[in-house]
């Protein structure tokens, strides 16, 4: 059977797969300037040097500061804060004693995780306490009579497996094969040997990224964008330039312009219902977008993890299936069961040209072999069963997002949204950038809810916004509005926004 794409060439011709560099001890320091860019003004700050360190530790669970990088000198860190000496050292003698740094006589000061705390990008995954309604996590959970029934059904067919090795590094191979009907019925022709089945999408983006890219590299990426995505990148060592995402979409003059001028080694995009914003691409744009690409070069890395969700237009056809005869032969498509079912199933997917799957398939191996035999038996019924489910799951979503908006009118009417076409959760501009002091202060209340800084590609932008998902019941979102609308009206927000950095990953 000839495989679709294969009129691309070989990969190795126009883009050399090349290996990811090794890391060396010298690049695990932090330039003065670097980290001078990420820390707040100290005008007015007193004590400055609490204020900095202070700023520092939340940078370093906030994981912004990577851990075990050696700090700038005490000189060249005053220099680029245009302050003293002494007020530097004071910062690392803190950081020391609160546990976020240490240091050895002559090789440095190195940053470090205090004893019993934890990174943030781990607390945010963890639930909250009881009384906590949590709006951090846009992500819904599955019916508990479907999980049970979905059990019982591959009950006989784990069996049947149990005795063999139960590695698959491709993925199952009749998992394989719905995955790659379901893009065929999109319109995108689709034969199992383009499809890598992968512990979700996080997954599969590494996976590409650890294959595609090396340390310095630059990568095209939305901005706002997925914040777990930016941090793959970050710890990856690349370089991102981003292209903004307004209330009204995308710019794709500005897109073409920057695949044009930065010639990025890959592009990583969310054009369906894209998250914070909601926003879909049209197919204009997306016809645009993927000639620029061809022309560049570029590797583009299609988020499709929300693509299900239409709420008040048509499921939207998978941006490949726009590409000119050949055209798709650089396009990797992601997506994952984490949005539309459950992301405790931890299977998500890779549809790229077959030679491709199969090196990235080698990839694998060396991190986790293959995933659960059990979760993909369970992922092959709930898609065979989306025919029930999803249409259930829209109508619940449509129901959660009327509630959230008509409690956000009533309580909180100087703030703006606009109802996205699909997707989980609203973009909402508070009107003044107290984004994260009111996340601080919202906890104290009972709602957990992250400021608009954590979708940034760099600090201290979107701090007029939240991200509010309707994944949760129209009352339990109506109570999180009244809580949030008391947070707001108790006390001014700039003594909240001392408690905690704007910045975080």
């Amino acid at each position: 059977m000839a495989l679709p794409d294969s009129s691309a060439g070989s990969l190795a011709d126009s883009h050399p797969l090349r290996p990811s560099a090794g890391r060396e001890r010298s690049d695990r320091a932090l330039g003065s300037r670097q980290l001078a860019a990420m820390l707040p003004d100290l005008a007015g700050a007193r004590p400055a040097y609490r204020h900095v360190a202070q700023a520092i530790g939340a940078l370093i669970l906030d994981g912004r500061i990577a851990l075990h990088v050696r700090l700038p000198a005490e000189r060249e860190l005053a220099t680029a804060l245009d302050t003293s000496r002494a007020t530097v050292t004071a910062v690392y003698d803190l950081l020391r004693e609160q546990g976020f740094a240490r240091s050895r006589q002559g090789a440095g000061t190195w940053t470090d995780l205090p004893e019993g705390r934890s990174p943030r990008r781990v607390t945010r995954l963890l639930g909250p306490e009881d009384t906590v309604i949590d709006l951090a996590r846009a992500a819904p959970g599955l019916p508990g009579q479907a999980l049970t029934d979905a059990l019982a059904h591959i009950a006989p067919q784990l069996a049947e497996h149990a005795h063999t090795p139960g590695y698959h590094p491709y993925g199952l191979p009749e998992l394989r094969a719905a995955i790659a009907e379901r893009f065929t019925r999109r319109g995108l022709a689709t034969v199992p040997e383009q499809i890598l089945v992968t512990s979700g999408a996080q997954h599969a983006l590494t996976l590409v990224m650890g294959l595609l890219c090396r340390p310095g590299d630059r990568v095209m990426t939305e901005n706002p964008s997925y914040p777990n995505a930016l941090e793959a990148m970050r710890r990856a060592g690349l370089r991102t330039v981003p292209v903004p995402v307004t209330d009204t979409g995308w710019d794709i003059e500005v897109i073409e312009s920057t695949l044009r001028q930065a010639v990025p080694r890959l592009a990583y995009l969310i054009p369906d219902f894209h998250n914070p914003t909601g926003c879909l691409m049209p197919r204009q744009q997306r016809v645009r977008l993927l000639r620029a690409a061809q022309s560049s070069g570029t590797w583009l890395v299609v988020d499709e993890t929300l693509a299900d969700l239409a709420l008040d237009v048509p499921r939207p056809e998978p941006l490949a299936s726009h590409a000119t005869p050949g055209g798709a032969g650089q396009v990797i498509t992601i997506g994952s069961m984490s949005k539309t079912h459950w992301a405790g199933l931890r299977i998500g997917w890779l549809r790229a040209p077959a030679r491709l799957v199969t090196e990235l398939a080698g990839q694998r191996v060396a991190t986790d072999m293959g995933g659960s035999v059990l979760d993909q038996l369970l992922a092959l019924t709930l898609l065979a069963q989306a025919g029930e489910l999803l249409p259930n799951r829209l109508d619940q979503l449509r129901e959660q997002r009327a509630a959230l908006a008509a409690a956000l009118a009533e309580h909180l009417p100087q703030w703006s949204r606009q109802l996205p076409p699909g997707g989980l959760s609203l973009w909402v501009d508070l009107g003044e950038p107290i984004a994260s002091a009111l996340a601080e202060r919202a906890l104290d209340y009972g709602v957990r809810i992250e400021g608009g800084a954590y979708f940034a590609t760099d600090p201290g932008i979107f701090e007029q916004r939240l991200r509010i998902p309707y994944t949760l019941p129209p009352d339990t979102l109506r109570e999180a509005v009244r809580r949030m609308a008391r947070a707001l009206a108790d006390g001014p927000a700039p003594a909240a926004a001392a408690r905690r950095s704007h910045w975080v990953a």
